[in-house]
Order: structure tokens, then C-alpha cells, then sequence
């Protein structure tokens, strides 16, 4: 199985398909690039020398791709919006886009490298950059910066993998994959305790909150 998949790798298609996959993840998440490429990474190191070309296009490749398909889900923003389709309107993803809308207004550059890390986020992201309609020729360049990040995340983590596994190709793939996920998961994580915890301040800080607010429901601040 190793070798097979060692051989394909090997063969044109291969980075080809890599940027197939990385370019649908930018605004279809269920495609999961992040899996493929620190895969195809961690496979290519472990095979030896002679796959060093193939790791360097299937770097290419990601790049490339997760860069065009950030571009097309601003464009897809730009052209319908947040609200047009159904799963739009679903809770979590409609909490996703008024998220990104209040981060991107304040901080667009931030938030657009950030959301690169977290898959349903960085669509939500760049999908309201398209429909907030931030210049292109802004988003253009943040968009690549965080491509080549992420890739240079993803072959940190491959290159972990492969140097615990090198003896096994195939062994060193699949903990790649399985690294790839638990950072994705932890960052995700991070970030929605970030939010809550902002959230949380907000409302402390807001008119009417915290002891007044107790007061006024208690009567008390009738009687100061």
C-alpha cells in the first residue's frame, strides 16, 4: 500500500489533485485539504530524496490552490451575499458570518490570516470580505500571505511526522493526518473561547449590566 501510494505520488497528477482539493476547501469545507496536504507532505518526506521534487510542487500546489479558492469565495460573497442560500441561514454558520463581519470591519488583516487555520471560519471570512465588499486589492495580498503559512504550518507538521515515522511511510502519513486535525481542532477551540470570553466583556461592560442592571431588576436603584 505504501509503495503504491509512494508511486502515485510520484506522478503528475498528484500536485494536480492537490490543488483541486485545496482550491474546493476555500469555499466548500467538507473537502478536507488540510488532511490531503500534510498527507502527501509527510508521505513524500518519509519516501527519501528522490520524492523531494514532488514535496516541493505539492507545496506549489497547495499554495496556489488555497489562495484561488479564498479569491473565489470572496468573489462568491461579492456576488450573493451571506443570506441567499439555506445553509447560509443555519445557526452556526449564520453566527459564523456575523462574527466575521464585526472582526473584519474593525480588523480586517488580522482576522483574514487567522480564519486561514480554521475551516468553516476562514469560508465565513472570506465569503463577508466578498460581500462587505473590502477591496480585492486588499484582500489579494493577505490571502496569499496566509496561504503561504498554512503550507509552511502544514509541512512543519509533516516534517515532525516523518522524522518520528521516516522508517514507515505510510505510519508517518497517517499521524500527520491525525496532528493536522488535532491542531485544526485546537485552534478552533481557541478561537471560540476567544470569542465567548470577549463576548462575555462586552455584555459586563455594556449600559445596564452587571450591578446595575441587578439593581434596576431589584428595585434598589428606585430607591437611590
Amino acid at each position: 500500500m505504501a509503495d503504491l501510494l509512494s508511486s502515485f505520488l510520484l506522478t503528475p497528477w498528484a500536485p494536480l489533485l492537490i490543488l483541486l482539493f485545496c482550491f474546493l476547501d476555500g469555499f466548500f469545507p467538507p473537502v478536507p485539504s488540510e488532511t490531503v496536504v500534510v498527507g502527501a507532505l509527510a508521505l513524500a518526506f518519509a519516501t527519501g530524496p528522490a520524492a523531494t521534487p514532488t514535496a516541493i510542487l505539492v507545496l506549489l500546489a497547495a499554495g496556489v490552490g488555497a489562495a484561488a479558492g479564498d479569491s473565489a469565495a470572496y468573489a462568491i460573497g461579492r456576488r450573493v451575499g451571506t443570506e441567499r442560500w439555506a445553509w447560509m441561514r443555519r445557526p452556526r454558520v449564520s453566527s459564523a458570518f456575523a462574527w466575521a463581519g464585526e472582526r473584519l470591519a474593525a480588523r480586517p488583516a488580522v482576522y483574514l490570516l487567522v480564519a486561514r487555520y480554521i475551516p468553516v471560519g476562514r469560508v465565513a471570512v472570506n465569503m463577508t470580505a466578498g460581500a462587505t465588499r473590502l477591496p480585492y486589492r486588499r484582500f489579494l495580498p493577505l490571502s496569499l500571505v496566509a496561504a503561504v503559512g498554512w503550507v509552511a504550518l502544514s509541512a512543519v507538521i509533516a516534517s515532525v511526522a516523518s522524522a518520528w515515522l521516516g522508517h514507515s511511510p505510510l505510519l508517518a502519513a497517517l499521524v500527520g493526518v491525525v496532528l493536522s486535525i488535532v491542531i485544526g481542532v485546537l485552534i478552533d477551540l481557541g478561537s471560540r473561547l476567544i470569542r465567548r470570553g470577549r463576548a462575555r466583556r462586552a455584555a459586563l461592560s455594556a449600559p445596564g449590566s452587571g450591578i446595575e442592571q441587578e439593581l434596576v431588576t431589584t428595585g434598589v436603584s428606585a430607591e437611590l
